[in-house]
């Protein structure tokens, strides 16, 4: 099952890929949304080989995750994997700059079932695929209006 979308963001590329690469407010996000996120990588500076284990609930049940970072092409492209029980997913941003001030995002989020029970939970998932990508679409549109804000208000 994948999911896909583009934004445009008033903001010079470099910019918008440093503003991807504040992970701690990622994770903040994360927590404000019921989700345990921990960074279990001991790198410090940002690139392949950045790992978090994160928990959450999803249709009422426990799940837990691993994720890496597996690409970091700076200012292109960051693609992050993961991996919990029965499932992969690989979730791709993708920056490319439009002008010097406009920058477009192609955020990518795709997800794999390895057992039959991930089997059932993506085809539950996929009877709600319109709702779940209008969601999906929201939250990119919201995080791109947050940073062109930010870099707003720093200019």
């Amino acid at each position: 099952m994948k999911f896909s979308t583009n934004e445009d963001i008033e903001a010079p590329i470099d910019e918008v890929f440093e503003m991807f690469c504040d992970f701690e407010s990622f994770e903040r996000s994360a927590m404000r949304r019921g989700a345990d996120v921990q960074r279990t990588d001991r790198m410090t500076v940002p690139g392949v080989g950045m790992t978090w284990r994160a928990a959450f609930e999803l249709r009422g049940k426990p799940r837990k995750i691993d994720l890496e970072m597996v690409t970091f092409d700076r200012p292109h492209e960051i693609v992050l994997e993961s991996t919990s029980p029965g499932m992969v997913s690989r979730t791709s941003f993708e920056l490319i700059a439009l002008s010097r001030n406009r920058t477009r995002i192609r955020v990518e989020l795709e997800v794999k079932p390895l057992n039959l029970s991930a089997r059932l939970l993506v085809q539950s998932l996929k009877l709600a695929k319109n709702s779940l990508t209008k969601k999906f679409k929201l939250r990119v549109a919201e995080h791109a209006k947050v940073m062109e804000e930010r870099y707003a208000r720093q200019a």
